[in-house]
Protein backbone atom coordinates (compact mmCIF):
# COMPACT_ATOMS: atom_id res chain seq x y z
CA UNK A 1 0.00 0.00 0.00
CA UNK A 2 2.84 2.38 0.87
CA UNK A 3 4.56 1.62 -2.45
CA UNK A 4 1.37 2.38 -4.36
CA UNK A 5 0.93 5.68 -2.49
CA UNK A 6 4.52 6.73 -3.20
CA UNK A 7 4.09 5.80 -6.88
CA UNK A 8 0.91 7.87 -7.11
CA UNK A 9 2.57 10.88 -5.48
CA UNK A 10 5.57 10.61 -7.81
CA UNK A 11 3.30 10.42 -10.84
CA UNK A 12 1.37 13.48 -9.63
CA UNK A 13 4.58 15.45 -9.07
CA UNK A 14 5.83 14.44 -12.49
CA UNK A 15 2.61 15.61 -14.20
CA UNK A 16 2.66 18.87 -12.26
CA UNK A 17 6.28 19.49 -13.20
CA UNK A 18 5.50 18.72 -16.84
CA UNK A 19 2.51 21.08 -16.83
CA UNK A 20 4.57 23.86 -15.24
CA UNK A 21 7.33 23.34 -17.81
CA UNK A 22 4.83 23.48 -20.66
CA UNK A 23 3.28 26.64 -19.19
CA UNK A 24 6.72 28.23 -18.95
CA UNK A 25 7.62 27.31 -22.53
CA UNK A 26 4.37 28.75 -23.88
CA UNK A 27 4.21 31.83 -21.64
CA UNK A 28 4.19 34.25 -24.58
CA UNK A 29 1.12 32.55 -26.04
CA UNK A 30 -0.64 33.00 -22.70
CA UNK A 31 0.42 36.63 -22.58
CA UNK A 32 -1.08 37.14 -26.04
CA UNK A 33 -4.38 35.61 -24.91
CA UNK A 34 -4.81 37.97 -21.93
CA UNK A 35 -6.52 40.81 -23.91
CA UNK A 36 -9.03 38.36 -25.38
CA UNK A 37 -9.76 36.79 -21.98
CA UNK A 38 -10.35 40.28 -20.56
CA UNK A 39 -12.61 41.13 -23.50
CA UNK A 40 -14.72 38.00 -22.92
CA UNK A 41 -14.93 38.72 -19.19
CA UNK A 42 -15.92 42.38 -19.63
CA UNK A 43 -18.46 41.92 -22.43
CA UNK A 44 -19.77 38.39 -21.79
CA UNK A 45 -19.60 37.66 -18.05
CA UNK A 46 -19.67 41.04 -16.35
CA UNK A 47 -23.07 41.95 -17.88
CA UNK A 48 -24.57 38.89 -16.14
CA UNK A 49 -24.76 41.13 -13.08
CA UNK A 50 -27.70 42.76 -14.84
CA UNK A 51 -29.69 39.54 -14.49
CA UNK A 52 -30.50 40.65 -10.94
CA UNK A 53 -33.02 43.07 -12.50
CA UNK A 54 -35.27 40.11 -13.33
CA UNK A 55 -35.81 39.56 -9.58
CA UNK A 56 -36.45 43.21 -8.80
CA UNK A 57 -39.08 45.79 -9.62
CA UNK A 58 -36.32 47.76 -11.27
CA UNK A 59 -36.59 51.54 -11.50
CA UNK A 60 -33.81 53.58 -13.18
CA UNK A 61 -32.04 56.11 -11.01
CA UNK A 62 -32.44 54.13 -7.80
CA UNK A 63 -29.48 52.44 -6.12
CA UNK A 64 -29.06 48.68 -6.29
CA UNK A 65 -29.81 48.10 -2.60
CA UNK A 66 -32.83 50.40 -2.73
CA UNK A 67 -34.61 48.39 -5.44
CA UNK A 68 -37.68 46.39 -4.49
CA UNK A 69 -37.08 42.63 -4.71
CA UNK A 70 -40.02 40.62 -6.11
CA UNK A 71 -38.48 37.16 -6.55
CA UNK A 72 -39.91 35.18 -9.48
CA UNK A 73 -42.91 37.46 -10.02
CA UNK A 74 -41.81 38.48 -13.53
CA UNK A 75 -41.30 34.85 -14.54
CA UNK A 76 -44.79 33.99 -13.31
CA UNK A 77 -46.16 36.89 -15.35
CA UNK A 78 -44.25 35.63 -18.37
CA UNK A 79 -45.58 32.07 -18.15
CA UNK A 80 -49.16 33.26 -17.62
CA UNK A 81 -49.10 35.37 -20.77
CA UNK A 82 -50.79 33.50 -23.66
CA UNK A 83 -49.01 35.73 -26.17
CA UNK A 84 -45.68 34.40 -24.87
CA UNK A 85 -46.52 30.88 -26.09
CA UNK A 86 -47.41 32.17 -29.54
CA UNK A 87 -44.07 33.97 -29.69
CA UNK A 88 -42.31 30.82 -28.45
CA UNK A 89 -44.03 28.82 -31.21
CA UNK A 90 -42.77 31.25 -33.85
CA UNK A 91 -39.26 31.19 -32.42
CA UNK A 92 -39.07 27.40 -32.29
CA UNK A 93 -40.59 26.96 -35.76
CA UNK A 94 -38.20 29.37 -37.48
CA UNK A 95 -35.27 28.08 -35.44
CA UNK A 96 -35.90 24.44 -36.37
CA UNK A 97 -36.42 25.31 -40.02
CA UNK A 98 -33.27 27.40 -40.02
CA UNK A 99 -31.33 24.68 -38.20
CA UNK A 100 -32.29 21.92 -40.64
CA UNK A 101 -31.91 23.97 -43.82
CA UNK A 102 -28.91 25.93 -42.55
CA UNK A 103 -27.16 22.68 -41.65
CA UNK A 104 -27.95 20.52 -44.68
CA UNK A 105 -27.66 23.08 -47.49
CA UNK A 106 -24.08 24.31 -46.66
CA UNK A 107 -22.84 20.72 -46.36
CA UNK A 108 -24.30 19.77 -49.75
CA UNK A 109 -22.99 23.00 -51.27
CA UNK A 110 -19.48 22.34 -49.91
CA UNK A 111 -19.53 18.75 -51.22
CA UNK A 112 -20.62 19.85 -54.69
CA UNK A 113 -18.18 22.76 -54.79
CA UNK A 114 -15.35 20.42 -53.83
CA UNK A 115 -16.09 18.35 -56.94
CA UNK A 116 -15.51 21.31 -59.27
CA UNK A 117 -12.16 20.69 -60.90
CA UNK A 118 -11.76 24.04 -62.70
CA UNK A 119 -10.15 26.15 -59.98
CA UNK A 120 -11.07 29.52 -61.49
CA UNK A 121 -14.72 28.49 -61.65
CA UNK A 122 -14.58 27.12 -58.11
CA UNK A 123 -13.13 30.36 -56.73
CA UNK A 124 -15.69 32.44 -58.61
CA UNK A 125 -18.66 30.42 -57.31
CA UNK A 126 -17.32 30.45 -53.75
CA UNK A 127 -16.74 34.21 -53.81
CA UNK A 128 -20.20 34.95 -55.20
CA UNK A 129 -21.84 32.60 -52.69
CA UNK A 130 -20.39 34.16 -49.55
CA UNK A 131 -20.67 37.83 -50.63
CA UNK A 132 -24.27 38.13 -49.28
CA UNK A 133 -22.92 37.40 -45.80
CA UNK A 134 -21.25 40.81 -45.77
CA UNK A 135 -24.46 42.59 -46.74
CA UNK A 136 -26.40 43.95 -43.77
CA UNK A 137 -29.86 42.56 -43.09
CA UNK A 138 -31.29 46.01 -43.86
CA UNK A 139 -30.09 45.74 -47.46
CA UNK A 140 -30.79 41.99 -47.69
CA UNK A 141 -34.36 42.45 -46.46
CA UNK A 142 -34.89 45.17 -49.06
CA UNK A 143 -33.66 42.84 -51.82
CA UNK A 144 -35.90 39.99 -50.63
CA UNK A 145 -38.94 42.28 -50.35
CA UNK A 146 -38.34 43.64 -53.85
CA UNK A 147 -37.96 40.15 -55.33
CA UNK A 148 -41.25 39.06 -53.73
CA UNK A 149 -43.08 42.28 -54.54
CA UNK A 150 -46.33 42.22 -56.52
CA UNK A 151 -45.10 45.20 -58.53
CA UNK A 152 -42.25 44.01 -60.73
CA UNK A 153 -40.97 41.34 -58.34
CA UNK A 154 -38.81 38.70 -60.03
CA UNK A 155 -40.56 35.75 -58.34
CA UNK A 156 -44.04 36.90 -59.35
CA UNK A 157 -42.85 37.64 -62.90
CA UNK A 158 -41.54 34.08 -63.20
CA UNK A 159 -44.72 32.55 -61.76
CA UNK A 160 -46.88 34.62 -64.10
CA UNK A 161 -44.64 33.89 -67.09
CA UNK A 162 -44.91 30.14 -66.49
CA UNK A 163 -48.68 30.40 -65.94
CA UNK A 164 -48.35 28.90 -62.48
CA UNK A 165 -50.53 31.66 -61.00
CA UNK A 166 -53.16 33.91 -62.56
CA UNK A 167 -52.34 37.00 -60.49
CA UNK A 168 -49.37 38.20 -58.41
CA UNK A 169 -49.00 36.48 -55.05
CA UNK A 170 -48.79 38.76 -52.01
CA UNK A 171 -45.98 36.87 -50.30
CA UNK A 172 -45.30 39.52 -47.67
CA UNK A 173 -48.93 39.70 -46.56
CA UNK A 174 -49.54 35.99 -45.89
CA UNK A 175 -48.50 34.82 -42.44
CA UNK A 176 -48.28 31.13 -43.30
CA UNK A 177 -45.56 31.95 -45.85
CA UNK A 178 -43.45 34.08 -43.52
CA UNK A 179 -41.46 31.25 -41.91
CA UNK A 180 -40.46 29.91 -45.33
CA UNK A 181 -39.48 33.38 -46.56
CA UNK A 182 -37.25 33.99 -43.54
CA UNK A 183 -35.63 30.55 -43.87
CA UNK A 184 -35.04 31.01 -47.59
CA UNK A 185 -33.55 34.48 -47.08
CA UNK A 186 -31.23 33.14 -44.39
CA UNK A 187 -30.07 30.30 -46.65
CA UNK A 188 -29.34 32.70 -49.50
CA UNK A 189 -27.39 35.01 -47.21
CA UNK A 190 -25.37 32.53 -45.14
CA UNK A 191 -24.89 29.31 -47.16
CA UNK A 192 -21.65 30.36 -48.83
CA UNK A 193 -20.16 31.64 -45.59
CA UNK A 194 -21.16 28.55 -43.59
CA UNK A 195 -19.71 26.29 -46.28
CA UNK A 196 -16.20 27.74 -45.83
CA UNK A 197 -15.48 25.71 -42.70
CA UNK A 198 -16.66 22.51 -44.38
CA UNK A 199 -14.42 23.21 -47.38
CA UNK A 200 -11.51 23.77 -44.98
CA UNK A 201 -12.25 20.41 -43.32
CA UNK A 202 -12.46 18.70 -46.71
CA UNK A 203 -9.07 20.11 -47.70
CA UNK A 204 -7.57 18.27 -44.70
CA UNK A 205 -8.57 14.85 -46.04
CA UNK A 206 -5.59 12.99 -47.49
CA UNK A 207 -5.61 12.77 -51.33
CA UNK A 208 -4.26 9.22 -51.12
CA UNK A 209 -7.68 8.08 -49.89
CA UNK A 210 -9.31 9.33 -53.08
CA UNK A 211 -6.58 7.79 -55.21
CA UNK A 212 -7.08 4.41 -53.55
CA UNK A 213 -10.84 4.69 -54.03
CA UNK A 214 -10.42 5.50 -57.73
CA UNK A 215 -8.13 2.49 -58.16
CA UNK A 216 -10.87 0.34 -56.63
CA UNK A 217 -13.34 1.74 -59.15
CA UNK A 218 -15.32 4.01 -56.83
CA UNK A 219 -17.35 6.71 -58.56
CA UNK A 220 -17.19 10.33 -57.46
CA UNK A 221 -20.50 9.90 -55.67
CA UNK A 222 -19.11 6.89 -53.79
CA UNK A 223 -15.97 8.82 -52.88
CA UNK A 224 -18.12 11.64 -51.58
CA UNK A 225 -20.24 9.27 -49.47
CA UNK A 226 -17.50 7.00 -48.09
CA UNK A 227 -14.52 9.39 -47.83
CA UNK A 228 -15.54 13.05 -47.81
CA UNK A 229 -18.55 12.84 -45.49
CA UNK A 230 -16.84 10.60 -42.88
CA UNK A 231 -13.78 12.87 -43.07
CA UNK A 232 -15.74 15.97 -42.09
CA UNK A 233 -18.10 14.23 -39.64
CA UNK A 234 -16.41 15.67 -36.51
CA UNK A 235 -16.73 19.20 -37.93
CA UNK A 236 -20.38 18.63 -38.84
CA UNK A 237 -21.24 17.33 -35.37
CA UNK A 238 -19.46 20.13 -33.51
CA UNK A 239 -21.21 22.81 -35.59
CA UNK A 240 -24.54 21.03 -35.20
CA UNK A 241 -24.19 20.94 -31.41
CA UNK A 242 -23.35 24.64 -31.34
CA UNK A 243 -26.31 25.42 -33.60
CA UNK A 244 -28.67 23.52 -31.30
CA UNK A 245 -27.32 25.55 -28.38
CA UNK A 246 -28.37 28.72 -30.22
CA UNK A 247 -31.75 27.33 -31.20
CA UNK A 248 -33.76 30.04 -29.43
CA UNK A 249 -31.30 32.74 -30.46
CA UNK A 250 -32.78 33.10 -33.92
CA UNK A 251 -32.23 36.86 -33.69
CA UNK A 252 -34.71 39.55 -34.54
CA UNK A 253 -33.21 41.42 -37.51
CA UNK A 254 -34.79 39.17 -40.15
CA UNK A 255 -38.18 39.12 -38.47
CA UNK A 256 -38.15 42.84 -37.67
CA UNK A 257 -37.19 43.92 -41.19
CA UNK A 258 -39.27 41.42 -43.19
CA UNK A 259 -42.30 41.42 -40.92
CA UNK A 260 -45.28 43.77 -40.91
CA UNK A 261 -48.57 44.15 -39.06
CA UNK A 262 -50.28 41.68 -41.43
CA UNK A 263 -48.00 38.79 -40.45
CA UNK A 264 -47.17 39.76 -36.87
CA UNK A 265 -48.79 36.59 -35.51
CA UNK A 266 -46.08 34.62 -37.34
CA UNK A 267 -43.14 37.04 -37.30
CA UNK A 268 -42.77 37.97 -33.63
CA UNK A 269 -40.00 36.04 -31.85
CA UNK A 270 -38.64 36.09 -28.30
CA UNK A 271 -36.14 38.88 -28.91
CA UNK A 272 -38.82 41.08 -30.45
CA UNK A 273 -41.18 40.18 -27.62
CA UNK A 274 -38.55 41.31 -25.09
CA UNK A 275 -38.00 44.51 -27.05
CA UNK A 276 -41.69 45.39 -27.53
CA UNK A 277 -43.10 44.34 -24.17
CA UNK A 278 -39.99 44.91 -22.08
CA UNK A 279 -37.67 47.75 -23.05
CA UNK A 280 -40.15 49.71 -25.19
CA UNK A 281 -42.66 49.82 -22.31
CA UNK A 282 -40.07 50.54 -19.64
CA UNK A 283 -40.48 47.06 -18.14
CA UNK A 284 -36.76 46.40 -17.83
CA UNK A 285 -37.18 43.61 -15.29
CA UNK A 286 -39.70 41.78 -17.48
CA UNK A 287 -37.43 42.06 -20.53
CA UNK A 288 -34.52 40.70 -18.49
CA UNK A 289 -36.66 37.74 -17.38
CA UNK A 290 -37.38 36.90 -21.02
CA UNK A 291 -33.68 36.96 -21.87
CA UNK A 292 -32.85 34.78 -18.86
CA UNK A 293 -35.43 32.23 -20.02
CA UNK A 294 -33.86 32.30 -23.48
CA UNK A 295 -30.33 31.81 -22.12
CA UNK A 296 -31.22 29.03 -19.69
CA UNK A 297 -33.13 27.01 -22.31
CA UNK A 298 -30.27 27.48 -24.80
CA UNK A 299 -27.76 26.25 -22.21
CA UNK A 300 -29.90 23.20 -21.46
CA UNK A 301 -30.22 22.39 -25.16
CA UNK A 302 -26.46 22.73 -25.59
CA UNK A 303 -25.67 20.29 -22.77
CA UNK A 304 -28.40 17.87 -23.89
CA UNK A 305 -27.21 17.85 -27.52
CA UNK A 306 -23.59 17.48 -26.43
CA UNK A 307 -24.49 14.55 -24.16
CA UNK A 308 -26.47 12.75 -26.86
CA UNK A 309 -23.75 13.10 -29.49
CA UNK A 310 -21.05 12.18 -26.99
CA UNK A 311 -22.87 8.97 -26.11
CA UNK A 312 -23.70 7.82 -29.63
CA UNK A 313 -20.85 9.27 -31.75
CA UNK A 314 -18.07 9.92 -29.20
CA UNK A 315 -17.92 13.50 -30.51
CA UNK A 316 -18.16 16.37 -28.04
CA UNK A 317 -17.35 20.06 -27.62
CA UNK A 318 -16.85 19.80 -23.85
Amino acid sequence: MKTITLGTENAYKKRRKSAWKQLKNQKYLYYMSIPFVLWVFVFQYLPLWGWTMAFQKYKPGIGFFDQKWVGFEHFRTLFRDEHFYQVLRNTLAMSFMGLIAGFIVPVIFALLLNEVRVQSMKRFVQTVSYLPHFVSWVVAAGIVSKMLSTDGGVINDILLGLNIVDQPVQFMAQGHLFWGIVTGADIWKETGWNAIIYLAAISGIGPELYEAARVDGASRLRQMWHITLPGIRPTIIVLLIMSIGHLLGTGFEKQFLLGNHLVIDYSEVLDLYALNYGLAMGRYSFGTAINIFNSVISLMLLFAANGVFKRFTNESIM
